[in-house]
């Protein structure tokens, strides 16, 4: 199979996995136990707090593992306090938006920031929350669909001049690019454990000590620091902090492979007759191209692309199977026929210039006699 869906998951690295191993057959003491056999585990699981800490430049006392992107997502926008005031893009990952709209629901104050045509929020959107005195701004830093990075920098330095806080769900841009906790300015960041090659039902929440008040989604136990009751995934805890120091030590060499790969594809992709790649003139995870095609329904291509043994994405998995356009072309201004025409590549660092080929091949062939 080829496989060009690794902003949906990726494939675990045999590195993480021969780490992860012995806490499945050996190591399986409760980390919470005094016992030599309890201490081990409890080390693993900080000798993994520490890997993640050193590939985003934070302290390990600032993270939080959780279940994954979508726990962390809630247990950032769970800062709230009462009525508070909330502010996200429109191009969110769904793990916020829908958080966010129950809040809502709940009687806090929610606006909708808005993107260009490109998927990047406007200097005129930041003023208008800037305004509205909000009290938590939530903006991604890689788009999941188009893979766009918004200027996570600029944002944080205008809003925390007004005191207000920022989140980031930096999941898709973790282990891409290089990701430094401190240097975006924010307060809350969302990562993952899945899209870097690590396993599946593994996160971080990553906060200012500072600045957060946390208050814990899950109750019953003094784990993760107070902040998240329940027995620790250990297995999986260690295999993110395998993926995390893998992703450091290899960030350099995986980026210029993805971005070489991805340049191979868009010069072959741009000669195809009414394809159009969102938003490529604008800065892009290296692996992460979105596009569109007249008179094609994206999942049907989809089924046709996976008939040939080739793996795409629609666009998010959160959201697959909803027959919708996509929520964030439309939130672009794209017109939703072209929206729901579309498919998402995401490279891995296992994908080969071969692989490339047989792709464009395959896609001229399914566009044309279809």
């Amino acid at each position: 199979m080829i496989y060009l869906d690794h902003n949906a998951a990726t494939p675990i690295d045999d590195r993480v996995l021969e780490a992860m191993l012995p806490f499945l057959k050996i190591f399986y003491g409760n980390p919470s136990s005094l016992y030599r056999h309890g201490r081990v585990v409890r080390s693993a699981i900080n000798g993994a707090r520490e890997q993640l800490a050193e590939l985003i430049s934070a302290q390990p006392g600032q993270i939080i593992f959780t279940s994954g992107g979508t726990e962390a997502n809630n247990l950032a926008l769970s800062t709230l306090k009462p009525k508070a005031r909330l502010a996200i893009s429109a191009i969110e990952h769904p793990s916020i938006i829908e958080p966010a709209l129950h809040l809502k629901n709940q009687g806090h104050d929610l606006t909708l920031i808005n993107v260009d045509k490109n998927g990047l929020v406007t200097q005129e959107a930041i003023d208008k929350i800037i305004n509205k005195k909000v009290d938590l701004v939530s903006l991604m830093l890689a788009n999941n669909e188009t893979g766009v990075l918004q200027n996570i920098e600029d944002y944080t330095r205008q809003l925390r001049a007004e005191g207000i806080n920022i989140h980031t769900d930096a999941v898709q841009a973790l282990g891409k690019i290089p990701v430094n906790f401190n240097q975006l300015g924010v307060q809350l960041m969302s990562l993952s454990s899945h899209k870097i090659y690590g396993p599946k039902g593994s996160g971080a929440l990553v906060f200012d000590k500072k600045l957060i008040d946390i208050k814990p989604l899950l109750s019953g136990g003094s784990q993760e620091q107070g902040f998240r009751a329940g027995t620790e995934d250990v297995p999986s805890i260690v295999g993110f902090g395998k993926a995390a120091e893998l992703a450091k030590n290899e960030l350099v060499e995986r980026h210029a492979h993805l971005l070489k790969l991805r340049t191979q594809l868009e010069h072959g992709l741009n000669v195809i007759p009414g394809l159009t790649v969102f938003a490529q003139q604008v800065n892009r995870l290296p692996n992460t191209i979105q596009i569109g095609i007249d008179n094609i329904d994206g999942e049907m291509l989809l089924m046709q692309l996976d008939q040939k043994n080739i793996a795409v994405s629609s666009g998010s998995a959160c959201a697959s199977g909803l027959n919708e356009p996509s929520p964030v072309l439309v939130a672009m201004g794209i017109d939703p026929a072209q929206a729901k025409s579309a498919i998402r590549i995401s490279l891995g660092k296992s994908n080969t210039e071969t692989e490339i080929i047989e792709f464009i091949k395959q896609l001229k062939s399914l566009i044309t006699t279809g």
